[in-house]
């Protein structure tokens, strides 16, 4: 609780500028993985797509259904006050069923909702508080974790597409020192 305090009370010390620029990078950040995303569901197979290492690992399939299911159950009904039907359980538990294109579609759909949402915000809102998934949180700290969940579930995902694929995904091609033309710090 005390934290839940001086979080608020930092909140309404920043200036108000500070809390737009949150909103905005919060929605470009989600914008920017999902095109990486999208990219390297639309490089592998289906069956790379469904394939897991082990019982225990999820497929690039299932992350893409575990995003789009989180967005909406924390984001679009969360924040947004949408109903949540979301089914967690089968998020994970798919062995496949959905093909590349249609994985793209469901996510860009819900990266869509979600940046709706948070495009409209009104910044004084952040400090509410929201229940999600038995979690008591901000919203605030409900952009951040989904914001950070999406990034981490990304990093799996382009790792799943570069280990499948064997190819260099450019993502930081414009970093490297031939482009530059010198050294990169």
């Amino acid at each position: 609780m005390a934290h839940t305090k001086r979080l608020n009370a930092i909140i309404r010390r920043v200036e108000p500028a500070l809390e737009s620029i949150f909103l905005d990078c919060s929605v470009r950040r989600l914008n920017q993985l999902a095109a990486r995303i999208d990219d390297c569901v639309g490089r592998l197979s289906t069956e790379q797509l469904w394939s897991r290492g082990g019982q225990n690992q999820n497929a690039a399939g299932n992350l893409v259904l575990h995003l789009a299911g989180n967005l909406r159950q924390w984001i679009v009904s969360g924040v947004g006050g949408a109903p949540d039907a979301r089914d967690r359980d089968a998020e994970f538990a798919a062995r496949g069923g959905f093909g590349a294109q249609e994985l793209r579609d469901r996510l860009g759909a819900a990266v869509s909702e979600a940046g709706a949402v948070i495009a409209v915000l009104p910044p004084a809102r952040l400090a509410a508080h929201v229940r999600i998934q038995g979690y008591d949180v901000t919203v605030l700290e409900a952009i951040y974790h989904v914001v950070e969940h999406f990034a981490q579930h990304t990093g799996q995902i382009i790792f799943a597409a570069k280990a499948a694929t064997g190819a260099d995904l450019g993502y930081f091609a414009h970093l490297s020192q031939s482009a530059h033309g010198q050294k990169t710090p």
